[in-house]
């Protein structure tokens, strides 16, 4: 005799049901669950309103770039050049409203049309060139660039104010990044699932071949994809500035690689055919929550990228193993696709099973590399603009020393000479209740929205190194680096006898220590008219880059006499490339006094350093925080002192 399912019992299980299912579908989905049940349980203060909020905002302009990458991926391409676009647009966007005196409602039409051009340019190498994608966008990753930096040269932009509110808040709390991010994904799920041009994408993607026998005009749709994904990174780009209230010529670097790697964890292929919107979304907020997690939990800056990559390998670990589970168990036979049937059992096990060795890496990367002590009163955050730096670890190393002497838990950051992300590492320091802050600005008007949101939340603020526009600060320990340009200009004009001809290695474009010294040697050489600067190049404060650039300078001026380098790194850099020339008809002065910079000097490599002393920075910056967090009065300037050093004091310089 048949038996019929009891409706009530059908309905009183559909909700579960129907949960249950959604995650067993959705592997990149069930990650993000783990990660926030497991940030919820390891830190008190992941699960408040505003840090949930930060989450969101911290998605944002990754998850609208990966919108637009989405549609590439979907037709079986690849698109590298989103984060440059999108520093472009943002330029064009602050330089027409600015400094050619476009309105701002056609300013931002241009940033627009900026990003779709880029996107358009794309799209043509690849369908008409007949370049690889990955070649294609990889030229315009440079081009934008390139552009940016030439249209802003160099430096930041002020963005006009009635765009910044696109950073704001609405009734002061909810943040408008996360309403464009939700509105620029309705619009991507509206145009894969219902639109002629998304059908378009998903049979490219499957098919290229067939999909041009069935009559798809493939090539200009490939026209109108790389052209939407422009778009997409247009609007990122301009949020982005938004919430800097800045164009900062290299925003967004390393940004596609984020957007690729949300729409990878968020289900799509690499292969094409397969992704949608809201899975991407997904994949954003899995990286958004991560690096809100390991902020919050004290996770030192270097193990929090060792975890995150692995986090996302799992991710997509978890949704292969789930597609090819569902697979094997429907050609096993259709009675195991039955619920309860024994595919559903190996599927629901093998999630289980995933989803703990996630946890589990987020809890052991929390145990084994959590920095700071849970026993001590006084918290205190620290914001580096970059830890890729002699200088900047030194400074780290005499914070963490004078921390762990004075009892304070101190949490050391990582910018990676990102404003956006040094932004968000100030939202997740506010939201987490620390007593005070530090930060080492990447730039210095970018920082001004992050210090106001800590100021706000009554936490004293202490700037290290580089100061803070438009915000409260309640010191700044600093050295001048405009007075360290002069005594660089002054030491290398009196090794030359104030003649010669000399070449100036800058670091990276728009950050202030780059400005400021250049502009304190510039005005310092102004002095001696018998030299002459034949050569003015970045190479980023890197020593490979200082090494090439000055390699291919050499080419053109033989017979140079002199280099200024505007840090230690790009110093040994471009000695290198003298060879036997360095500290004996070439001399060389670097900036900074670095360990490896002052051995140098005193092997006469280099012929002096313009020595600031990072330990003792932040060591004064740790101690103005706890004042500052304890209500003490502090000083508004703390000056560490500089010196000029040469073979004759090297060895007397501590």
């Amino acid at each position: 005799m048949a038996t019929d399912t009891h409706p009530s019992k059908a309905h009183a299980g559909g909700a579960g049901h129907t949960l249950r299912r959604l995650l067993l579908d959705n592997g990149a989905l069930s990650a993000l669950v783990v990660l926030l049940v497991a940030m919820s349980l390891l830190s008190g203060d992941f699960l408040t309103t505003q840090n949930l909020l930060n989450v969101g905002v911290q998605a944002a302009v990754t998850a609208i770039l990966a919108f637009g990458v989405t549609f590439v991926i979907v037709s079986a391409g690849i698109d590298l050049s989103v984060g440059s676009v999108a520093a472009l647009s943002a330029t064009v966007l602050a330089w027409s409203a600015t400094s050619a005196g476009v309105p701002v409602w056609l300013a931002v039409i241009l940033a627009v049309a900026t990003g779709i051009a880029c996107g358009f340019v794309s799209g043509a190498l690849v369908a008409y060139g007949k370049l690889p994608s990955f070649i294609a966008t990889l030229a315009m990753l440079s081009v934008a660039r390139g552009l940016s930096l030439v249209i802003s040269q160099g430096r930041p932009i002020p963005f006009p104010d009635s765009v910044s509110v696109l950073g704001d808040t609405l009734g002061g709390w909810l943040p408008v990044p996360v309403l464009v991010m939700i509105a620029m994904g309705l619009i991507a799920a509206l145009i894969l699932a219902r639109t002629y041009i998304g059908r378009s994408m998903y049979a490219i993607g499957g098919n290229e071949e067939a999909a041009r026998l069935s009559g798809l005009r493939v090539k200009k749709q490939k026209l109108a994809i790389y052209a939407l994904s422009g778009l997409f990174a247009a609007v990122a780009g301009i949020v982005l500035a938004s919430r800097l209230v800045s164009a900062q010529p290299q925003a967004a670097q390393g940004y596609e690689l984020d957007a690729i790697a949300a729409v990878v964890i968020g289900g799509a292929s690499l292969a094409g055919g397969v992704g949608k919107a809201s899975g991407t979304l997904i994949g954003a907020l899995i990286l958004a929550v991560l690096r809100n997690g390991l902020n919050l939990l004290s996770v030192s800056a270097f193990w929090q990228q060792v975890v995150i990559g692995v986090v996302i390998a799992l991710a997509v670990l978890l949704d292969t193993l789930r597609r090819k589970a569902g697979s094997g168990a429907a050609t096993a036979g259709g009675s195991s696709a039955a619920p309860g049937g024994p595919g559903k059992g190996r599927k629901g096990a093998m999630q289980v099973g995933i989803a703990v060795v996630c946890l589990a890496a987020v809890i052991a990367a929390v145990t084994f590399f959590k920095s700071g002590s849970s026993g001590t009163t006084t918290k205190v955050g620290m914001s580096l603009s970059t830890l890729n730096n002699p200088f900047f670890v030194q400074m780290k190393e005499g914070a963490q020393a004078e921390a762990e002497a004075a009892g304070v838990d101190l949490t050391v950051t990582d910018a990676q000479n990102d404003a956006s992300q040094q932004a968000n590492q100030l939202e997740n320091f506010t939201s987490s209740g620390v007593d005070s802050v530090i930060v080492n600005p990447v730039d210095s008007d970018a920082v001004g929205p992050g210090v106001r949101g800590a100021n706000k939340a009554d936490i004293p603020v202490v700037a290290a190194d580089r100061g803070v526009n438009k915000a409260e600060t309640a010191t700044l320990v600093a050295s001048d680096n405009v007075a360290g340009g002069k005594l660089a200009a002054k030491s290398l004009a009196d090794r030359l006898g104030g003649k010669g001809s000399i070449i100036v290695l800058q670091g990276t474009a728009g950050t202030s220590a780059s400005r400021e010294r250049g502009a304190g040697f510039a005005e310092g050489i102004k002095a001696y008219p018998g030299i002459k600067i034949v050569a003015t190049q970045p190479a980023d404060f890197d020593r490979t880059k200082g090494l090439d650039v000055m390699t291919n300078l050499l080419q053109s001026h033989p017979g140079i006499t002199g280099v200024f380098a505007e840090n230690d790194e790009m110093a040994l850099g471009a000695a290198k490339a003298l060879g036997s020339k360095a500290g004996k008809s070439v001399s060389v002065v670097g900036f900074d006094g670095t360990p490896d910079g002052l051995t140098a000097v005193e092997a006469g490599t280099l012929y002096a350093s313009v020595a600031q002393q990072p330990k003792e920075l932040g060591k004064i910056a740790v101690q103005n925080a706890v004042r500052a967090a304890d209500g003490k009065k502090v000083d508004s300037m703390v000056k560490v002192p500089v010196k000029v050093v040469t073979r004759q004091n090297v060895a007397d310089f501590s």
